[in-house]
């Protein structure tokens, strides 16, 4: 397990654009913070670096500061690995493979004195540069899966990621680029994406990337993980030298514990669907548009209780819940899909009637899967953890108020998702900060 309370900056290479400077920032680095999310497509991090102005050193005159002597400029490519001071020696290493370097994308807080220098690096894969410069132009037809595969490896240029990390979708979308940029179009195919083993109401992905490289999972997947490690909070000091301090919560708080009147104006819970098939002509009728979560709860994979997610009745006295009455219109128009020249209009008929990337088999779903995602939230300091990941799930034991310290609150306790993280390093502390969120409360037995 990687946790500590120091770190050590094993390399940290700063390298000019012409590639002919290097400087190694290890002596004057305060910082280092790295970040992932999965509703992120690229990581970032950031290096905050003071240090005196004889950095550089130049052929034609005294020595420089790294700012005018590399000079930093923007696109620097910058070796970075960082070593918790652990047995094991775990960490983040971004210098053994050149697909994973990151790169300067812009220097803030520069500030310069005649005697010092300090300015922040702000750091982004390759591939965020690549979105930029490239576009997707060609026609799709495959299965979601492949299509990311391949957007990847042709378009975006890059080999860092692993097959097991791009979830297999059970439906095939087919679409023209239109000149969009690579990242933009893979947000939007995990939206419309169904998991191959899923069930009713299942579709929604997300594309994010992590230290091991970018990944295309669904939410419904990421659900059924088993947790990484199991953390819990007391108030009851322990020994430096208790092992257990790694999986102690240092602080945390709850950012939201529900927030019922903005899910019921996203249509988390019931929704009407009305879509219009140009082929045919036809629309989508009302008991076959309609969406109702109660039809699907029990089913559905949770984090907290299964099928425990109650929603209050319309009024007092009434038998009909808030899960029963649509409170969002989704309309839109089918969409057939990109056609070959050959496909006869017969044929495009029948084909209308599976029609490409229907969003009534998706739309739905997918807000609902996305939404009630955010049903708990907190925020949460433990102790540096670099095994860690975005998209893991963990386990977190939270004492019930009022009660002894052995007894846990049986509502907030359970499983939760890794939303967001940051590792953040100093030559004498480290730790790990983290978005924690889930679809439900109480603890998964399951």
């Amino acid at each position: 397990m990687a946790s500590s309370q120091s770190s050590n900056f094993e390399i940290l290479i700063l390298q000019s654009n012409d590639q002919q400077r290097t400087v190694d920032l290890r002596g004057g680095t305060i910082s280092v913070s790295y970040y992932e999310d999965i509703f992120s497509p690229s990581i970032t991090a950031k290096v905050q670096v003071v240090n005196t102005g004889d950095s550089i050193s130049r052929t034609d005159g005294p020595r420089q500061s790294i700012y005018n002597g590399l000079p930093l400029r923007g696109g620097e490519r910058l070796e970075l690995k960082i070593l918790d001071k652990g047995e094991n020696k775990s960490g983040i290493d971004f210098s053994s493979d050149n697909q994973k370097h990151l790169y300067v994308s812009s220097i803030t807080n520069i500030v310069s004195t005649p005697q010092t220098e300090s300015f922040t690096l702000n750091l982004s894969p390759k591939e965020s540069f690549s979105n930029e410069t490239t576009r997707v132009q060609r026609k799709y037809a495959n299965p979601i899966h492949t299509t990311v595969k391949q957007i990847l490896k042709n378009v975006i240029h890059t080999s860092n990621f692993k097959s097991k990390n791009i979830e297999e979708a059970q439906n095939k979308y087919s679409f023209i680029g239109n000149m969009k940029k690579p990242f933009t179009v893979l947000v939007s195919l995990a939206a419309k994406a169904v998991p191959s083993s899923g069930k009713s109401a299942t579709a929604g992905f997300v594309f994010y990337q992590t230290q091991d490289g970018f990944n295309f999972k669904s939410i419904d997947g990421l659900i059924k993980q088993k947790p990484k490690a199991t953390y819990y909070y007391t108030e009851v000091n322990q020994t430096e030298t208790d092992v257990n301090n790694d999986f102690k919560i240092l602080n945390y708080y709850t950012e939201r514990n529900q927030n019922l009147i903005q899910k019921l104006r996203l249509g988390s819970y019931a929704s009407q669907r009305m879509f219009f098939n140009p082929l045919n002509f036809s629309f989508t009728s009302p008991e076959e548009g309609k969406f109702e979560i109660n039809k699907y709860k029990n089913g559905l994979n949770n984090l907290g209780t299964p099928g425990k997610l109650e929603l209050p009745k319309m009024d007092q006295g009434s038998d009909v819940s808030l899960g029963e009455v649509p409170t969002r219109i989704l309309s839109g128009i089918v969409d057939i899909g990109t056609m070959e020249k050959d496909v006869s209009l017969k044929a495009a008929k029948e084909e209308s009637k599976n029609p490409n990337g229907n969003p009534s088999d998706y739309m739905a779903q997918s807000i609902m899967r996305y939404n009630m995602l955010f049903t708990q939230s907190i925020n949460m300091m433990i102790s540096c953890n670099t095994n860690l990941r975005a998209g893991d799930v963990i386990e977190c034991e939270f004492p019930k108020i009022g009660e002894g310290p052995d007894e846990r609150d049986t509502e907030q306790s359970g499983l939760y998702m890794i939303k967001e993280l940051c590792h953040h390093f100093e030559k004498n502390k480290s730790y790990t900060s983290m978005k924690l969120i889930r679809d439900n409360f109480g603890i998964n037995k399951e």
